[in-house]
């Protein structure tokens, strides 16, 4: 759907036909729910969280003004609920000391994130993935799994384009350090 049909169907909703907020859940439904079950491991929270994030959409439908593309809107509304829903768990996870991140080269980080058919590597990648915090889970989620932009990732973030990159990039340091850190403990 385009961003003016979008705007009409909203406007469509706003006016009393609600059912038509069925085709938002058809057409972004799977890609809200994969992004959240990206940030909360456990599939019926997922589920769960998923709805629950349709129904604020629904709920705060009033509130969007058409300054961004929907999608992006609901995006922020799911993030916002899953990332919501980690903090209330508590969960412990590592900690990487910031002065180790620091001294990554970035070439030794590609060299190692982008060797896509080694499966070793990808199984490592995938636990060092699941062991971040939900923000940064977010984040790989949305720009890795989901094809997001940086634009987009800003919109849905609200931070910055290059605090976007920034962070990115520091993720991206953090994985390796983990992965590195995992291949040590392996031997």
């Amino acid at each position: 759907m385009e961003h003016q049909e979008e705007m009409k169907t909203i406007n469509r909703i706003r006016d009393g036909e609600t059912a038509l907020f069925s085709l938002f859940l058809e057409q972004y439904g799977s890609q809200v729910h994969s992004m959240i079950g990206h940030i909360i491991p456990c599939k019926e929270d997922a589920e769960e969280l998923t709805q629950d994030a349709f129904v604020k959409a629904f709920c705060k439908l009033s509130s969007f003004k058409g300054d961004c593309k929907f999608s992006t809107w609901l995006y922020r509304i799911a993030y916002n609920t899953a990332i919501s829903a980690t903090r209330k768990k508590k969960i412990i996870l590592p900690v990487i000391d910031e002065s180790i991140i620091e001294k990554v080269a970035d070439e030794a980080v590609d060299s190692l994130l982008d060797q896509h058919e080694n499966e070793e590597v990808m199984v490592k990648l995938e636990g060092a993935v699941n062991c971040l915090v939900a923000e940064d889970k977010a984040l790989i989620a949305l720009f890795y799994n989901e094809g997001k932009s940086l634009n987009e990732l800003s919109e849905i973030l609200q931070l910055s384009v290059s605090n976007v990159k920034v962070k990115l990039h520091r993720v991206r340091k953090k994985l390796y350090v983990m992965i590195k850190e995992y291949k040590n403990e392996a031997r």
